[in-house]
């Protein structure tokens, strides 16, 4: 379904569940139209929520991590425009492990699933956003080098650090552009991968995401904040 000229659409990557799965549902809420992804074997939460926002939810399969799944969605979509196009991607390694212990199958996981390939779908998608649009993806406060004080969780770290430093190559690469560049840091949300001990509730978090991101429309270039709209120290 085309969106009508007074509806915006949003584009948002990896929400079968947890934090971008509450970013479509935000979303709807507020009268977007959206078409959210899943891998192929996770379609169940996204259905569910169809049967209550009708054709304003479309939903696609893909799994950013194999590169001719990104191309055949990129062709599906091609004759798209987008407001918003978001990609919500993130796994972690055991939080015991250490660089110095993990296994390299382990790190690549990681790697590819947290930098790689959020940046693969940018690249692939980035030209089917409109000129007023927003791009962004799900960062983390723990990929701040300066808030980094205790060593913790240091393979999920450098995953999103790095994510972060090629989000930098990018938005250097498109200085011209007038779009924004979003890397949002979540906080500690109580999902199946934040775990029961985070500090904040998805409520308390993607609502005010999503407001967040809404602030930035009009203003170009890359910020990288958390879900109240502050500032992350790099």
């Amino acid at each position: 379904m085309q969106s009508t000229t007074s509806t915006k659409t949003a584009l948002i990557i990896g929400a079968s569940r947890g934090l971008g799965f509450a970013m479509v549902d935000e979303y709807l809420k507020r009268g977007w139209q959206v078409i959210a992804t899943a891998r192929s074997t996770s379609l169940e939460n996204l259905r569910r929520l169809s049967g209550c926002a009708g054709e304003r939810l479309e939903i696609e399969t893909v799994d950013i991590t194999l590169p001719g799944e990104v191309a055949a969605l990129r062709d599906r979509l091609n004759d798209r425009k987008f407001d918003l196009l978001f990609v919500n991607a993130g796994v972690k390694n055991d939080d015991r492990e250490t660089i110095a212990d993990v296994s390299t199958d382990e790190f690549i996981r990681v790697m590819v699933t947290n930098a790689l390939s959020p940046m693969r779908v940018i690249e692939a998608f980035e030209d089917l956003v409109q000129p007023t649009g927003t791009i962004g993806v799900m960062s983390s406060g723990q990929g701040s080098l300066t808030n980094n004080t205790n060593g913790n969780y240091e393979v999920y770290r450098g995953s999103k650090a790095a994510l972060n430093m090629f989000m930098r190559s990018f938005a250097a690469r498109h200085a011209e552009d007038s779009r924004p560049l979003l890397l949002m840091a979540p906080g500690w949300v109580r999902t199946d991968m934040g775990g029961p001990q985070a500090r904040l509730s998805i409520e308390e978090s993607i609502p005010n995401l999503v407001t967040t991101i809404e602030s930035q429309a009009e203003n170009p270039g890359l910020h990288y904040l958390d879900y109240a709209g502050r500032a992350v120290p790099w």
